[in-house]
């Protein structure tokens, strides 16, 4: 019996599969180049560049970061890439990933574990640590609806739960070309990597 092709040639030259990850086929410049073409909110934002997962990755990350006086760099790294299996399987709205089910979620997994693998991070964050990134993630989505998606602060807070946080208007979405937030992500990266 034929098996269907399953794996993706990356312009690193690797090829990825992504039924079944090895760390040994991942690049940061894979990762970068493809969250950075990867627009968010489905493409519906205002400006003249798409919000990318790239951009929306550094955001978490700097979030996450400034919620510490000291936070741990392989943390702020697992922030970073907190959404990095996206560059091979795009981005989806929460409803539809919650829709598709299980089978979203174990591509993801997979991606995931790899992915950490090979940056020297857990197969499995701990659960306290995902739970600081997943709320730095909910209020990084809180500024950008009310910042680029047309929100009120109303619908965000409905959505997203309402931010407390006095230092919010610390974070400033710029819209720029993939190519500067590729650069920037791979920078931040270096700057994080253990």
């Amino acid at each position: 019996m034929k098996k269907n092709r399953a794996w993706q040639r990356m312009l690193s030259g690797r090829r990825l599969d992504l039924l079944d990850p090895t760390p040994l086929d991942i690049e940061i410049e894979d990762i970068a180049h493809g969250l950075s073409f990867v627009a968010r909110w489905n493409g519906q934002t205002l400006g003249d560049f798409p919000y990318s997962v790239a951009e929306h990755s550094l955001l978490v990350e700097k979030i996450y970061s400034n919620s510490f006086k000291h936070p741990e760099k392989k943390w702020c790294l697992a922030a970073l890439l907190h959404d990095a299996p996206e560059y091979v399987i795009g981005d989806m709205i929460s409803p539809v990933k919650s829709a598709i089910g299980s089978d979203y979620r174990s591509l993801e997994s997979r991606l995931n574990s790899a992915i950490n693998l090979r940056f020297g991070l857990p197969t499995k964050i701990p659960d306290k640590i995902k739970k600081q990134i997943k709320k730095a993630d909910k209020i990084s989505a809180w500024i950008e609806a009310i910042q680029i998606a047309g929100f009120t602060k109303a619908e965000a807070n409905k959505l997203f739960g309402a931010v407390k946080n006095n230092n919010i208007d610390q974070f400033s979405i710029r819209l720029r070309p993939p190519l500067e937030v590729r650069e920037n992500y791979i920078a931040r990266f270096n700057e994080l990597a253990i």
